[in-house]
Order: structure tokens, then sequence, then C-alpha cells
């Protein structure tokens, strides 16, 4: 074989070597709108941590607590009757659709629309009554999810690298972003949901439980906690955060910190995610099968079933009467806005 054409097949070799490697090797991720335990760069910023975060089992959208993920496809369901909060034969209705990572964490408006947010976008739309979106916030870092005040105080979540609480009413700009000196990218895993107090403080989940004070320090609660949905009592005397499949409550201190832990209720199957407060004190609670209900005695009244597994919900529409569900599909990667009427009504002390 003479030498040019040992040079050509090697030649050919090694372009074709480099050409499989290439499409072996996924492209770098970064964002927005790529969470921060997926982003190229995190190794970076974890560098900087003086208190190392803990090893990534469990980390990834969603976070812990969720439960397995939901088969993909809709699947059939029959909605039963819970005595005043939801009649029998009531069916889901489809209000939007979006494709991509970019239904989470809503709240209710004063117009009986809903505000969204958008992980993959990084935005927070606005989804009015009539089912027609428009972007009410652009220029975030991952959104993810959205709590406001009864005081008009607007929150959200930015789950990107430098993950932050982003404060949009009354004024934008940053409202916490580290805890003892490291940036919330020390805590691991995602940041989650979040509860905004009429303090002018946000609890928030991250893996655990935490509150942001009204001048943004951050403290840690609770023991033993695979966190996500996290929601306050009517009266704020209490928080209530999903665990597993159990909801975990506390005791609000004057000063917005937190004590007494125990369980307050239980269900059987899905992880908590999403959850919702009607003017009862009932607490609605999103899952793989649908909606957990609980009564404000922390027991357990009965589930709504959904066609798809759910990560976020609240009340809204005309007098609060109709419950809202974000729908997830990951082998699809899309969501949908689903909406179905209600004997309860939301509480109308604050949006959510």
């Amino acid at each position: 074989m003479n030498l040019n054409r040992i040079l050509t097949l090697t030649l050919g070799a090694f372009v074709a070597t480099a050409v499989f490697t290439q499409a072996q090797t996924p492209a770098l991720r970064t964002g927005p709108g790529v969470q921060a335990p997926q982003d190229a760069r995190e190794p970076d910023v974890l560098k900087t941590c003086k208190v190392p975060p803990p090893a990534p089992g469990g980390r990834g959208p969603g976070g812990p607590g969720r439960g397995p993920a939901p088969a993909a496809g809709a699947r059939d369901y029959k909605v039963t009757e819970i005595p005043g909060v939801i009649a029998a034969g009531q069916q889901w209705k489809e209000v939007w659709h979006v494709m991509g990572n970019n239904a989470d964490g809503i709240i209710g408006t004063k117009d009986g629309g809903l505000l969204i947010a958008q992980n993959d976008k990084s935005e927070v739309v606005k989804l009015d009554a009539n089912g027609q979106t428009s972007v009410a916030y652009t220029g975030l870092n991952t959104s993810g999810a959205l709590s406001q005040n009864r005081k008009g105080a607007l929150f959200v979540n930015n789950r990107g690298l430098n993950a932050n609480i982003e404060q949009l009413l009354p004024k934008r700009g940053n409202f916490a972003n580290k805890m003892n000196g490291d940036s919330f990218d020390c805590i691991g895993g995602v940041l989650n949901d979040l509860m905004a107090d009429s303090k002018g403080g946000v609890y928030f989940t991250m893996g655990g439980l935490f509150y942001a004070n009204p001048k943004g320090v951050v403290t840690k609660y609770g023991n033993d906690l695979r966190t996500n949905g996290i929601i306050l009592s009517r009266d704020e005397k209490t928080l209530f955060v999903t665990n597993g499949t159990t909801l975990a409550a506390f005791d609000v201190q004057k000063d917005g910190s937190l004590t007494n832990q125990r369980e307050f209720a239980k269900w059987e199957n899905g992880g908590g995610d999403g959850s919702a407060i009607d003017t009862e004190g009932r607490i609605y609670v999103t899952a793989n099968p649908g909606v957990h209900v609980i009564g404000p005695d922390g027991k357990y009244l009965g589930l709504i079933p959904t066609p798809h597994g759910l990560i976020s919900t609240a009340f809204s529409g005309k007098d609060k009467k109709t419950l809202y569900v974000v729908a997830r599909e990951n082998a699809t990667n899309e969501d949908w806005i689903l909406a179905i009427p209600m004997l309860s009504t939301g509480f109308k002390g604050r949006m959510k």
C-alpha cells in the first residue's frame, strides 16, 4: 500500500472518529433556562462554597419529594364527590398548552387569570380568563414558582446558576441569594417553591425548608424533610410543607421563625408537590395521581384525579371557584393548564 493511500485512510479514520466523538458528546449546557445542577458552570460556583453542598442524590428538575415520574399519555379518570369541595362527574378542561418546561408555580390574579413561571423561557406569562397569554416579566433566570403576599409584594424564584429569590413588585430586584455568606447553589439541589408572608419575608423549599426574613437573611428549619410545595394557613400562624407523602406543619412565630414541627396529614401515593388553600382552610396538594384534599384538621378528604401527573395548583376564575393545575408530561416535554369547577372557594385574603 503506497504512502498516499495510507495517509488518506488514516486521515479519513481520524475525521470519522472526531465526528463520531462529537456526536456522542453532549453539548455543554448553560442558562438562563437551565437549572443550576445541569449547568456546565456549576462546578466553578461550588468551588467558592464555605460549606459544600451534599451529595447530588435526588437533585435535578423538580427536586426530591415528587415521587415517580408519571406514565406517558393521558389516562382515564373519574371524579367522585368530596362534600363541600367538588361534585361528582366534573371534568378537567384544558385551557392552555405549551411545549417545554414552561409552566410551574402558578398563582391567581385579581381578574380571574393566572401568572405562570416559565423555566425554559425564563419569563412569567399572564394567562387571562379567556385563555390568552401575554408576557408579564422577562429577563429572569430559569424561573420556577411565584408567590404574592396580601400586601401585593410579588416574588419569583430563579432556579438557574446563582439561584435567587427575586422581587417583582412593588419594585424589582434581588431579595435573597445567600445563606451564611454562601450562594444558594451551595445548599444543593433546585430552588423549588416559595410562600411570601405579610411580614415581607419569604419561605422557600430547596431540599429542605428555609425562611428569608424581610431583610433577606436566610435561616433553615426542620428535620428529616424532603420538601417541595409550601403554603401558609389563612391566618399565617401555621406553615405547611410537603414531605413525600405527608404534610408537615410548623407554628409561625411573630418574627417568622418556625417551631413545633409535626406531621399534619398523610396520603397513600404520589409525593406531594404544589399546594393551595380554600376559604375553609382545606389544603390542596398536587401529586402524580391528582389533587389530594386535606381538611383543616388534617383529615384526608379524598383525591380529585387528573388525566396527567401534576406539579402546581391555584384557585382563580370568577369568585375563585375554579381550581387550576399544571399538568406535566416528562416523556413528551410539555405542560398543560387544566381547570375544573369547584364547590369550594379559594382563599380570598391573598393570591394563594
